[in-house]
């Protein structure tokens, strides 16, 4: 991480900053595009194929389950625009949800859907951030056809309980949408043990990818129930027969690929993805998990201890790497500005400073975070 020279760079839940080795391939396609043209075009597609395949051993699921994505909204748009909605049916949220795991459901009004919005409970810490899935399933009725969650809320941190909800919404013939761009390539998932059916994350934030370049994942048992409201070449079989075009829909989430790639944006994530491989294959499913929530729980203790407000979950199922905190007395902005005078990257949400840690962080990174915040005591 070329960045940790200079930064202690605590905003990775915003915009990450490019893993070396995405940089280095950005670098390497702009030079083969700007040198071969399009004579390399089989190499790059190639790599997204690699991409897929990768993306799909990260996730648990087939290569054909997985789409190429341009940002998380599309992939939520590809659910909530293409199912075959009926007047009456309803959608679960829990409150709180970053605008897009909210605006697409709620398009859905004009046809006849009713969005339920759950409210978040307070956490033992006192902050209003706990979804709590026994909530969510009270919620849903026969009408419900798909409830829709963050796996780690952007501004609170809580990282939800995957396993449950899917079991007690299955049981209840209710479909799981996750937003996973807070959690992706951070905490396990198998999704051949918790079968979510449609997920969605960018790669510019934990992946430390470029944005513009996501994934998602669609099971295959609903290819045929979501309509495709983007269509193109790139959604047939035998997509490159340009003259002789038939309308014979891939049987695979590459369907919803309607369109040119991005390819340098996704050369960029896959070599990103491969760093997170690599460590996953050396130490374990859970290692990146244990590496950051323990970092995130040192930072909240030594605030703490100070005697600033945090809301990092009391359960660790339920911590992630995003500590959110509140200085009385003292503006969020007003922290964040000194930090980044002080070479420490912070964001402002919700009603405080976040502080988003990433694996490649480490103890000199959270002091120097935690003097930004002693400034304003003395």
């Amino acid at each position: 991480m070329p960045i940790a020279k200079t930064w202690a760079y605590f905003d990775h839940a915003a915009v990450a900053p490019l893993s070396g080795p995405a940089a280095t391939a950005i670098t390497q396609f702009a030079d083969q595009a700007s040198r071969q043209g399009d004579t390399v075009w089989p190499t790059w597609a190639d790599s997204n194929e690699k991409l897929r395949r990768n993306a799909a051993r990260l996730l648990g699921c087939e290569s054909k389950e997985i789409a190429l994505i341009p940002n998380t909204t599309a992939g939520i748009n590809f659910v909530a625009e293409g199912w075959d909605w009926k007047p009456g049916d309803n959608v679960v949220i829990p409150e709180g949800e970053f605008p897009s795991n909210l605006f697409p459901w709620m398009n859905q009004q004009s046809r006849g859907v009713e969005l339920r919005i759950v409210p978040r409970r307070q956490s033992k810490h006192g902050e209003t951030h706990e979804v709590n899935v026994a909530d969510l399933v009270d919620a849903m009725d026969d009408s419900t056809r798909i409830v829709a969650a963050s796996w780690v809320g952007y501004a609170s941190g809580y990282r939800l309980d995957v396993a449950e909800l899917v079991r007690q919404s299955h049981e209840r013939g209710v479909l799981v949408f996750l937003d996973a761009i807070q959690g992706l390539g951070m905490y396990p998932l198998d999704l051949k043990k918790t079968p979510v059916d449609f997920l969605a994350a960018d790669g510019h934030k934990w992946l430390l990818g470029p944005e513009g370049a996501g994934l998602a994942m669609i099971r295959r048992e609903h290819f045929g129930k979501l309509r495709l409201g983007n269509i193109g070449w790139g959604s047939v079989k035998n997509s490159y027969n340009y003259a002789e075009p038939k309308m014979d829909l891939r049987n695979e989430a590459a369907r919803y690929e309607s369109g040119s790639a991005n390819m340098v944006g996704l050369a960029g994530l896959s070599a990103s993805l491969d760093i997170f491989l690599a460590v996953l294959d050396h130490h374990g499913a859970d290692a990146i998990e244990q590496r950051v929530v323990g970092l995130a729980t040192e930072l909240d203790q030594k605030l703490r201890a100070m005697g600033v407000k945090t809301s990092l979950a009391a359960d660790r199922e339920n911590q992630s790497s995003i500590v959110n905190f509140r200085l009385d007395g003292t503006e969020p902005a007003k922290i964040r500005e000194r930090g980044l005078e002080q070479n420490v990257v912070l964001s402002c949400r919700g009603s405080g400073v976040r502080a988003s840690v990433h694996a490649y962080n480490n103890e000199e990174d959270l002091d120097r975070l935690v003097a930004v915040v002693k400034s304003f005591r003395s």
